[in-house]
């Protein structure tokens, strides 16, 4: 088909975060986007300076019209829709639930690209979920959009496997792109009758709720794949946090299942893997987790040498002991 006539193709585009960009320039680049919806600006940093989302800025940038209201289902934003005369809506991480008097507006349905295959992993955070669930693959699905959340008929689905230093920040990226992808083959294959939606297997559907700060603080006597895994999962946000006896409040920002066997049984201590080694070590239920970059509170991140170094400038010595975790977070 020509891109010609994919251009005859219009389009709504709803989305906020960097993770909608890709879809949204393809859709730029093939078809017609009349307007584009987003969340409003948001003051930012220490200035609380208001920013635009990542979406109004690529918008803005190519002429298309952005509009940001509270509320996308109230009867007048709705006939600003209708007037639209829209093939599709296209959704993608919006951050505002649809209504029908929304959803029944374009001639071909609201098309939601949504990062996990679903059933699997439905709701806010199916990416980090992916990880945290040990799941050996995640993927990308296109869907219709229904009142009902992330439970509309599968369209198309790309599947991409989970490898052991993959993280949220990875996956993300991967899946934005695949997406992408997925889009115009979806939209041409809806409005050609070409492509069969699938309704859902509810007996085979989890949730992906939504992440707390709560998350952050780690439970060390968990075994180090679960420790892991959330390092993985958790990182840049709420990130995964402990604190030494002696009030050092620190964050792990990178590791990995160490191969060295700690000299230590117990639970909760951070040591060296050798005598005077540059390896730091977070005892675990069933093992070590070798920490390689850390950050203290108030400072940088940084590899964990310049941490040691640090530490040894102040006179703190290891093997240090870690506070249990908060009741709040079990």
């Amino acid at each position: 088909m020509s891109k010609a006539k994919h251009k005859e193709l219009r389009i709504v585009f709803m989305g906020t975060p960097e993770f909608s960009i890709p879809t949204l320039k393809t859709l730029i680049d093939e078809t017609t986007v009349v307007a584009v919806y987003t969340q409003p600006d948001k003051p930012v940093g220490r200035g609380m300076k208001m920013q635009a989302s990542p979406v109004k800025a690529l918008a803005l940038v190519n002429d298309i019209p952005v509009y940001t209201p509270e509320k996308i289902s109230l009867p007048e934003e709705v006939e600003k829709l209708k007037a639209f005369n829209a093939d599709f809506f296209v959704i993608v991480a919006f951050g505002q639930i649809l209504r029908p008097s929304v959803i029944e507006v374009p001639k071909f349905g609201c098309i939601n690209v949504h990062s996990s295959l679903l059933p699997r992993w439905r709701g806010a955070a199916p990416i980090h979920c992916a990880l945290l669930g040990g799941d050996q693959v995640t993927g990308v699905t296109t869907m219709m959009i229904v009142q009902k959340l992330d439970a509309g008929d599968i369209l198309l689905q790309e599947s991409t496997p989970i490898s052991g230093e993959d993280t949220s920040s990875t996956i993300h990226d991967r899946l934005s792109e695949m997406g992408a992808k997925l889009i115009l083959p979806t939209l041409l294959g809806l409005k050609d009758q070409t492509i069969k939606p699938i309704p859902q297997d509810e007996s085979k559907v989890t949730y992906a709720h939504k992440l707390t700060k709560e998350m952050s603080w780690l439970d060390w006597s968990l075994p180090t794949r679960e420790v892991d895994l959330k390092v993985r999962a958790l990182n840049p946000w709420p990130g995964i946090k402990i604190e030494t006896e002696s009030g050092l409040s620190l964050k792990i920002k990178k590791g990995k299942i160490s191969a060295h066997s700690p000299n230590q049984t117990s639970p909760g201590l951070l040591t060296f893997a050798h005598t005077n080694d540059q390896t730091l070590l977070l005892h675990c239920g069933d093992g070590a987790y070798q920490i390689e970059e850390i950050q203290e509170e108030g400072k940088k991140a940084v590899p964990v040498s310049d941490f040691l170094n640090g530490l040894k400038g102040r006179g703190i010595s290891l093997p240090l002991k870690l506070k249990s975790m908060p009741r709040s977070s079990v």
